[in-house]
């Protein structure tokens, strides 16, 4: 595996930098945040999860009501044989082993930083469930800058499904929804960041339940609002890092050798760590290179440890020169930075043969 400078200051957001939105909520992650750069700033649009206050005998689950402009908490007891409690993130049916309650809600804030390693957190929420589709809350951002607007793809979960929603802002300040780009079941969605041709790409990773596998999937757009010409772009790969599922990480990377692709695999064992893959620049259905080690993986304590462990998940990075400066969420709780080097990630990406590369 090539080496990732993790930031001395690591972790860089906990849940006790947050606030949370309400009185009767704790904060319980604050992770997996899209990035952007903007006016000399670098942006975090964190993912904040929030728990009702804990209860020996049972778990709270939070909900956002629709119609009452308000979120509620329904309460299971932990002895009632129909559940599985056994997973920290959710309530599962024993007898299917479906997910039927989240144990957090979701909304994005925004966190600020001039140096890229302190950042501020925002009070308030900057996008929070609103609709029917996010009742269960919002996750899991994706920051794309096209032509001066900052376009935010995220996961919209509710009892329908877990959708896919887009948003846009321009400074950071105000935000519009502009809806729901993709149906349940789908998540880990990523907007290239220009057309290629005269469209607009995005990766996704569906997820029905007649389809074992968790892939990557490519589609196109004339507009951002309709998407058509799925493919599958690359699998998972048993007994390898990624050999359980895969996923949309940071933003696609425009290079001289093809479209950079830092994406997210979890093993059999739910080990998520970093991974890249290179795209043709004109055709991104073509897949050139892919790593078969990953580029970063759970290694330091934050990462082993926490309220999911052995999680690293990226939504975002910036390039500087040869530098890659990402930033992930760490065990589903914290955040987290690395340096990468573009030089070595190529030479780890020039180990694959690109006229027969490992399997997708």
């Amino acid at each position: 595996m090539m080496p990732a400078i993790r930031y001395s200051e690591n972790p860089l957001i906990t849940p006790r930098d947050v606030p949370p939105s309400h009185p009767a909520m704790k904060v319980i992650g604050a992770f997996n945040a899209g990035v952007a750069r903007y006016k000399g700033e670098t942006i975090l649009v964190l993912r904040v999860a929030e728990q009702a206050s804990a209860d020996e005998d049972a778990v709270g689950v939070p909900v956002y009501n629709p119609a009452h402009r308000t979120v509620e908490v329904h309460w299971f007891k932990r002895s009632d044989p129909h559940y599985d409690f056994s997973d920290p993130r959710a309530v599962r049916r024993k007898d299917t082993g479906e997910t039927v309650w989240l144990t957090s809600m979701s909304h994005l804030r925004l966190a600020r930083s001039r140096d890229g390693r302190h950042f501020t957190v925002e009070e308030k929420p900057f996008l929070a469930p609103e609709t029917p589709y996010e009742a269960f809350g919002v996750e899991d951002p994706r920051v794309t800058e096209i032509d001066g607007v900052f376009y935010i793809t995220y996961t919209a979960v509710s009892e329908y499904g877990i959708a896919v929603g887009l948003a846009a802002t321009r400074d950071f300040r105000k935000v519009q929804r502009l809806g729901l780009i993709l149906p349940p079941e789908n998540k880990d969605v990523v907007l290239f960041p220009e057309r290629i041709g005269n469209r607009y790409y995005l990766l996704h990773r569906p997820a029905p339940k007649s389809m074992v596998d968790l892939d990557i999937w490519l589609a196109s757009s004339l507009d951002l609002e309709t998407w058509g010409r799925h493919r599958r772009l690359m699998g998972r790969r048993p007994g390898m890092w990624d050999g359980a599922r895969v996923g949309g990480g940071a933003v696609p990377i425009r290079t001289d050798n093809g479209w950079l692709i830092l994406y997210h695999g979890a093993n059999e064992k739910n080990e998520y760590a970093m991974g890249a893959c290179l795209l043709d620049l004109d055709d991104p259905s073509k897949v050139i290179a892919r790593s078969t080690e990953p580029i970063l993986k759970p290694e330091a304590i934050y990462e082993l440890n926490g309220f999911f462990g052995g999680v690293v998940f990226s939504c975002g990075a910036w390039v500087e020169g040869d530098v890659v400066h990402m930033y992930y969420g760490v065990s589903d709780e914290a955040m987290a930075g690395a340096d990468l080097s573009m030089r070595e990630i190529f030479e780890v990406l020039a180990g694959v043969d690109a006229m027969n590369p490992v399997t997708i």
